[in-house]
């Protein structure tokens, strides 16, 4: 069965446009820290990911930034955008996701088959919500529910990676290509961590029955002929489980990917205290490391000692102890401070007006870094003719540190000027004499008059002539 709801897929793309106006309030982003060296110096926070992106929830900001363009493979975080396309379809309806119940014959199973590919445990021909679809693939990584998912909201696999393409396209994720909708490797699947960024804006913002699924160590499944006491899954992303050593108690999901060929990727998003943020890791070591093998030797009982460490999971967890810890609300700029004035032409009974910023700017900025270098630039426009009026943008002020701009704000007019019409005149007749139109004017009436004087001499001395003549 295919559900079809335009109305809310169009609903869906507006939203995913307004959600991604520009993101960025500065190109800065910084380098987290782990306390300080004998030598009073900020240690970096060793990450075992090569590619990272950070970015506060609220405003998109980036706030970490480690080779996020980098084109990797991105294993079953290819299921986001599968997910994306269910939610779309349905407007993010939970009773709609629920009533919608779909199944799919061997075309959904049988390229899964002796692969090692995540499984809900979904059969042949069983009908299953969208909204359990969603479930299976976001705590498990469910392949079967992703062809499934393609199966049912397109005409094929195939057909159905060109729907996820065309949706990364309306994204701006254009650094990605899907080539499944369930994520097992293939070169032709791949995206980068500030690609998925976006996507998972996109779903975080817009879809409320994503975010709380998300969020759960478990979910039961509804019961079904296959299945009559249901199926309980749990969520593989350890970062969301209280039982686990890698719970995090202020992250809200998003989803985990752990496969040899990409490596450990994770998308997940934490809130605290007022401050929410987001991250992207990708191709993080699958297996051990050597030297976290020996700290499992010395000390079996750590997260060391296990067969598998879940390096992505550490890598948000200490981003997360960073921003939470070291990142604090910074004034830069008031809006009701005035910054300097601007000179206008033909104003009535004042020449200038005070000019402040149309807005304050407020940033995250890490308490151990030092704000003495960011430095602030202003320029106030030039040629300003009145009227001028209250609000009007005649100039802008913007910061810069090591030479990165971080933010830029309009300054506005204080106060409004009323134009001086005697001012004006007198302005305009005294440039007329110094424009080089008056000057060919003068040029053309001296040479009239010469030739005219001239002229006239000539003909006195012609009649002079003529007079003397007659006399003699």
């Amino acid at each position: 069965m295919k559900y079809k709801n335009k109305l809310c897929a169009a609903l869906a793309v507006i939203l995913s446009a307004v959600m991604l106006l520009p993101i960025c309030a500065s190109a800065l982003t910084f380098t987290p820290t782990n306390g300080k060296d004998d030598n009073d110096e900020p240690v970096p926070i060793y990450l075992y990911s090569p590619s990272v992106y950070m970015v506060d929830l609220s405003s998109g900001r980036a706030l970490v930034d480690i080779e996020s363009d980098k084109k990797l493979a991105l294993g079953y975080l290819t299921q986001l955008m599968t997910c994306a396309l269910i939610l779309d379809e349905f407007g993010g309806n939970e009773k709609k996701l629920r009533d919608n119940k779909v199944s799919s014959g061997s075309e959904a199973f049988d390229e899964l088959y002796q692969t090692g590919a995540p499984t809900a445990d979904i059969r042949p021909y069983e009908e299953v919500s969208y909204y359990d679809l969603l479930v299976a693939m976001i705590l498990c990584s469910s392949c079967e529910a992703a062809n499934i998912t393609a199966l049912n909201l397109s005409d094929s696999l195939f057909d159905f990676t060109l729907k996820m393409n065309e949706k990364a396209k309306a994204l701006g994720m254009n650094d990605t290509k899907f080539s499944s909708a369930h994520g097992l490797y293939t070169v032709q699947n791949y995206s980068t961590c500030k690609d998925l960024t976006k996507l998972c804006r996109y779903l975080v913002n817009n879809y409320q029955v994503f975010t709380d699924i998300c969020s759960k160590e478990n979910i039961q499944l509804e019961a079904t002929e296959d299945h009559p006491d249901g199926t309980l899954l749990y969520n593989n992303n350890y970062i969301v489980s209280s039982f686990s050593e890698y719970y995090y108690a202020s992250a809200e999901g998003i989803k985990t990917s752990n496969q040899e060929d990409s490596g450990r990727c994770l998308a997940s998003y934490a809130e605290y205290d007022g401050s929410s943020y987001l991250i992207v890791t990708m191709n993080a070591p699958f297996e051990k490391t050597p030297s976290d093998i020996l700290k499992g030797e010395q000390d079996p009982n750590s997260i060391y000692g296990n067969d598998y460490v879940y390096y992505n999971i550490l890598d948000h967890i200490a981003l997360y102890r960073w921003a939470f810890g070291s990142l604090v609300s910074t004034d830069f700029i008031n809006q009701s401070s005035e910054v300097t004035e601007a000179h206008i032409e033909f104003g009535e009974g004042t020449d200038y007006v005070n000019l402040k910023p149309a807005k304050s700017v407020n940033l995250l900025w890490p308490s151990d870094l030092k704000t003495d270098g960011v430095e602030k630039t202003v320029k106030v426009f030039e040629n300003i003719i009145a009227p001028v009026e209250k609000g009007d943008v005649l100039g802008v002020m913007k910061l810069n540190y090591n030479g990165e701009e971080i933010a830029s704000v309009d300054l506005i007019a204080t106060s409004s000027v009323k134009r001086s019409n005697t001012k004006s005149t007198f302005k305009i007749a005294l440039a007329f004499f110094k424009s080089e139109e008056f000057k060919w004017a003068l040029f053309i009436i001296i040479m009239l008059f010469s030739v005219y004087g001239i002229s006239y001499f000539l003909y006195l001395q012609l009649k002079y002539l003529k007079i003397n003549k007659k006399k003699k």
